[in-house]
């Protein structure tokens, strides 16, 4: 076992607090029920990550309870045994280095389009703004091992999207941290709702790609508030 050096405590410490807190939004959200989902995040500068504990309710969740394990799903440091998922969350950092934070739902809406193995057309502005294109739907595969995170990467490498269908199972989104991860499952249940809805009254139009891109690109690059002068997006997102 990998006993963590003392620079990573604080950072440790911190991410158990802030992966604890961002589960109380999957339920806040509609994205889970009883114990599905979990949340994790990479531990900067380590082979490490941060994971929700596998069966525990969302309303008994702690800091201390969240799980800290290498990125082949060992477990480093907790007194529970970690999702069921964290090989899947384990291969996505080892293979995606620019992801800090992932996600997975049972979300209805979008496990709804999961179920049917249908991408989520991109045919509203906050498609285009979050996802830049389709949200794409991505192999089946058994829970249990690293499957579903090959699925995953498989599938959104290369993609603008953050979110995947898994088929016949849920949702995975990847982000630059866990709250941007979070972000993603909530706006991808959010259009995959809206788009259920439109269609219930016939086809519905794909977005053009010019358009598609131009919105993404100011969604991406000129939405909201820049960070100020030596100051990163990151340290923003925290403060």
């Amino acid at each position: 076992m990998t006993v963590p050096p003392p620079e990573l405590r604080p950072e440790i410490h911190r991410l158990r607090r802030e992966v604890c807190a961002l589960h109380a939004e999957l339920v806040r959200w509609g994205l889970v029920t009883w114990t599905s989902g979990n949340i994790s995040a990479r531990v900067p500068g380590a082979e490490l990550m941060v994971i929700k504990p596998s069966g525990v309710s969302y309303d008994e969740l702690t800091p201390e309870s969240m799980v800290l394990t290498d990125l082949h799903g060992r477990t480093v440091e907790g007194d529970h045994a970690p999702s069921s998922d964290t090989d899947a969350h384990g291969y996505v950092y080892r293979a995606m280095p620019h992801v800090g934070g992932v996600v997975h739902t049972h979300s209805p809406y979008a496990t709804a389009w999961a179920a049917r193995g249908e991408p989520i057309p991109c045919a509203i502005t906050a498609m285009a703004d979050e996802f830049g294109a389709d949200i794409p739907v991505g192999p089946f595969a058994l829970i249990g091992g690293d499957d579903i995170g090959k699925g995953v990467v498989a599938t959104l490498s290369g993609h603008r999207s953050p979110a995947v269908l898994m088929r016949s199972h849920g949702v995975f989104t990847i982000g630059a941290g866990p709250k941007a991860a979070v972000k993603a499952a909530v706006m991808c249940e959010d259009v995959a709702r809206t788009m259920h809805l439109a269609l219930q009254h016939g086809p519905v139009p794909a977005l053009a790609p010019e358009h598609v891109d131009a919105l993404y690109d100011r969604y991406q690059n000129v939405y909201g508030q820049r960070p100020a002068a030596g100051r990163t997006p990151e340290s923003e997102e925290d403060s």
